[in-house]
């Protein structure tokens, strides 16, 4: 078992003060301000663009010597604004180690385009396994921290600046909008969100510490996805797109239990109300379950609804989910339509020149 850092205990603390002060706020009705944003565009300039997506790549090694040459593909587009990577920069049977964190990064430097990045699970919450490496997956979730956001507020890539939860100890949560087009990108994962027991450490129940983690870390995403509504609706936004690791709705589970999915329940609720309050197009893009999918998880009957316990559906919520995996072969080209179009993004998937067999 590895042991927990200062750096680590020090973030936590900060991090808990941080969000006691939120949860007040919260509970008043208050919002705290947002810096202005460098990639915000004026209501009256929207227009049309297109960005990346990847996600749950690379996996093993062929992939990871292959992932050079997708970065290059995506670079190659120059018509691109930026890329996003939904997380799981490796398998969930491999090891967690500084090394390959400091390697993918360096990977990462290579875009030639501003880079969105949300942690997923197999770099944190998974990394308890025996085969990762038995970690504490907090001490991890501080390092993926430290390689991936050494500076709040900027993007990996070329810089650009994002709105960032820093302050709070989440800079992972960032949004920003494009030509009428507001983006958050949440820490929500898979492994129930974080809450699985971290069994490769000997626990069959969820510690306190987890807990805690997972308890404060629902709290800051709900008020990322709140705040990024609020000022879509303010703005008068086209559409929201909310991107994260986890698969809340995965199509091939056809028997989901409370162990695998209680903790995105008050996520779920979140997006129903704020999609509602929108009421313009939301588009929910995701990783995790490695295969393209698009459908509409929250519209009236779907069985996600009766599983989650919400009455009220939000029928104008897209799920969009990208290749990964084995399969990622792949990147999703999203471009946003012209004002006044039936639908505000189309969805392409672009073949990697060399992907691995």
């Amino acid at each position: 078992m590895r042991s927990i850092t200062r750096r680590s205990i020090k973030r936590r603390s900060i991090t808990r003060r941080a969000l006691a002060g939120v949860g007040a706020a919260l509970m008043a009705g208050s919002v705290l301000a947002q810096p202005a944003l460098a990639a915000n565009d004026d209501a009256a300039t929207k227009g049309t663009f297109s960005f990346a997506v990847i996600g749950d790549v690379p996996y093993g090694d062929a992939e990871f010597q292959a992932f050079p040459s997708y970065i290059q593909d995506i670079n190659a587009h120059q018509e691109l604004s930026f890329v996003a990577h939904l997380g799981d920069i490796k398998s969930g049977s491999t090891k967690c180690t500084d090394e390959y964190f400091a390697a993918i990064r360096k990977n990462f430097d290579t875009f030639t385009l501003p880079l969105v990045y949300t942690p997923g699970d197999n770099e944190w919450t998974d990394c308890h396994r025996t085969n990762n490496g038995a970690y504490n997956p907090l001490e991890r979730l501080d390092q993926v921290r430290d390689t991936f956001f050494p500076k709040p507020g900027t993007t990996l890539g070329t810089p650009m600046k994002v709105s960032s939860q820093d302050r709070l100890g989440f800079p992972e949560n960032v949004n920003f909008s494009r030509h009428g087009i507001a983006v958050t990108a949440v820490n929500i994962t898979g492994s129930n969100n974080g809450l699985l027991p971290w069994s490769g450490l000997g626990n069959t129940a969820p510690t306190a510490e987890q807990a805690d983690e997972v308890r404060v870390r629902t709290a800051a995403d709900i008020k990322e996805l709140t705040e990024t509504f609020r000022k879509a609706r303010e703005d008068d936004d086209r559409a929201v797109v909310v991107m994260t690791q986890a698969d809340m709705f995965d199509p091939t589970v056809t028997a989901p239990t409370q162990a695998n999915y209680s903790a995105f329940t008050p996520l779920v609720q979140t997006l129903i109300r704020e999609s509602n309050a929108f009421g313009g197009p939301v588009y929910l893009i995701n990783g995790d379950s490695h295969v393209f999918n698009q459908d509409y998880p929250l519209a009236a009957g779907s069985p996600w609804l009766d599983f989650y316990g919400q009455d009220t559906a939000a029928k104008n919520l897209t799920r969009v989910t990208v290749d990964g995996s084995d399969n990622a072969k792949d990147w999703l080209k999203v471009t946003t339509t012209r004002p006044g179009a039936s639908r505000v993004l189309s969805f392409e998937r672009i073949p990697f020149t060399n992907a691995v067999s």
